[in-house]
């Protein structure tokens, strides 16, 4: 039987505001249980809300980032349930009119499967709205007994809800990791998931193609993209085998266990109804104005999909790279430096008189070594783009030797590895080592001569058509030259000898 996945998310960020939605209680992770828990967070009778503009204007942010409708009045509920890390017996959240509207997010799917291609989709978002996070049940610290933080109520959160257009988990990961990657590059949640900062919860349903929808179960909390593959998979053939086996799915609110790989129910789920949502009488309509829209746009980085059509628009990078390069704003800001430092020294090679280089070559040379060799070396070392012990500035210089010819790609990365552990100038890198290759012609003309003439049995092979001889004749150079003739320059000069 054919069966269809049908998947949703609903992602919690928090926002960025160093103070709580509703009050000026701090929202610094790691805290002392319950230090941060103020009058407003815990509702104490007789305190107030009050907003926080802060929290209202990352909401406007990312609103305008997907596109999204920002409605111009906004309203606040009260959604009513009963959980002990909930001391106020409700949460301040959006319902009918929440502050964002209707967007769209563009995805880049990676297949799980090796053999598939990658893809773009487009996923729907519903809405975004703001809402105060809940505290925090800790379980085991004694035998029995479950603690209550409340540091965590009052974290100003958005609440971003796609609509069910996702069909595999590999398209869900990749709508989580766009979505993660964007709160991040505008500046809205620092994307925390180890933190609680992102947090996602799964929709997840089957059906035959064409038929309505099936019944959903919400997988709740997940904080890993490698979980939330696991748990989908999990699901979905944990739904189809009930199906198939004649049973019912029953609408359910479950939890991941990573240790198990399996997915289990947690409680019923809740519909709309079942929260009594009503206006908060404490909380004023929330207006937003054009101004205050327009100011808001004002400051909004360049996006990332605006970025990547200029990467392979005026920079001439493939999509692949161009999508690798602004997977994180932190990465984009690196290969933007290494690049305006090769084009500044590349201008001005140009305008002493050296041969030209073109830029897109440039742009070509510092993705590749980014994607590659830089990657490759943070990866082993535990590292992230922003701890890379090269700057831009320092790569920009050393691949410049590249372009000018001083030194070869080979080269290259003895240099490179030596800046890694040691630090310090390519140009004095290449001193020292004695890494200049060879650009002189007359003295590659004497060494061609000499192995030409050593060789006489192979220039004829040569002339008389069999072309993979050719290699032969590098190789004898290379190893002549130690390494150091200008690759270029021998091919150039090699064929026009061996031609003559």
């Amino acid at each position: 039987m054919t069966w269809e996945i049908v998947i949703g998310l609903e992602v919690h960020a928090q926002l960025s505001t160093s103070s709580k939605i509703f009050s000026g209680a701090s929202t610094a992770f790691g805290a002392e249980p319950n230090t941060q828990a103020d009058a407003v967070s815990i509702a104490l009778p007789g305190v107030l809300p009050v907003l926080n503009k802060g929290a209202v204007e990352r909401a406007i942010k990312f609103g305008l980032a997907v596109g999204a409708h920002i409605a111009p009045r906004s309203v606040f509920a009260r959604k009513n349930y009963f959980y002990p890390d909930l001391p106020k017996g409700y949460q301040i959240s959006q319902f009918d009119l929440p502050v964002v509207g209707q967007g769209a997010l563009t995805i880049q799917v990676e297949p799980l499967s090796g053999s598939a291609k990658p893809y773009e989709k487009v996923v729907r978002i519903t809405r975004a709205h703001l809402e105060e996070d809940a505290g925090k049940s800790v379980h085991g610290e004694s035998q029995g007994v479950t603690g209550v933080d409340l540091n965590r109520a009052g974290t100003p959160l958005l609440e971003i809800v796609s609509e069910p257009d996702m069909r595999s988990a590999a398209e869900a990961v990749a709508y989580a990791k766009t979505l993660h990657s964007l709160v991040r590059w505008i500046g809205i949640c620092d994307g925390n998931m180890q933190e609680g900062s992102f947090r996602c919860d799964v929709n997840v349903s089957v059906r035959h193609p064409g038929a309505e929808l099936g019944t959903r179960r919400e997988i709740k909390n997940l904080n890993s993209f490698k979980f939330m593959q696991q748990a989908i998979d999990y699901e979905v053939q944990w739904q189809i085998d009930t199906l198939e086996n004649g049973g019912k799915i029953q609408q359910a609110t479950i939890l991941f266990d990573p240790d198990t790989g399996k997915t289990h129910a947690m409680r019923s789920k809740e519909d709309a109804h079942d929260y009594r949502y009503f206006p908060d009488p404490d909380l004023l309509p929330l207006a937003i104005d054009n101004d205050w829209i327009e100011q808001i746009r004002a400051t909004l980085p360049e996006l990332p999909h605006v970025k990547q059509a200029r990467y392979v628009n005026d920079l001439g990078l493939s999509a692949y790279e161009a999508s690798i390069l602004t997977a994180s704003r932190e990465i984009a800001d690196f290969f933007e430096g290494s690049v305006n430092s090769l084009f500044s020294q590349v201008r001005s090679a140009i305008n002493l008189g050296a041969a030209p280089c073109a830029e897109p070559y440039a742009a070509k040379l510092c993705a590749n070594w980014i994607i590659g060799e830089v990657s490759a070396q943070l990866n082993r070392d535990g590292l992230d783009i922003t701890q890379c012990p090269i700057t831009p500035q320092q790569l920009g210089g050393m691949l410049m030797r590249i372009v000018d010819g001083t030194i070869s790609n080979s080269g290259a990365k003895e240099v490179f590895r030596a800046m890694w552990v040691e630090g310090g100038d390519a140009d004095a890198i290449i001193e020292a080592k004695g890494l200049k290759q060879v650009s002189d012609t007359g003295a590659i003309e004497k060494i061609v001569d000499e192995i030409i003439a050593a060789n006489p049995s192979q220039v004829a092979e040569y002339r008389s058509g069999k072309d993979k001889v050719f290699g032969f004749f590098v190789g004898l150079a290379m190893k002549a030259s130690k390494g150091k003739a200008n690759p270029a320059q021998l091919n150039e000069v090699l064929k026009r000898k061996l031609a003559a």
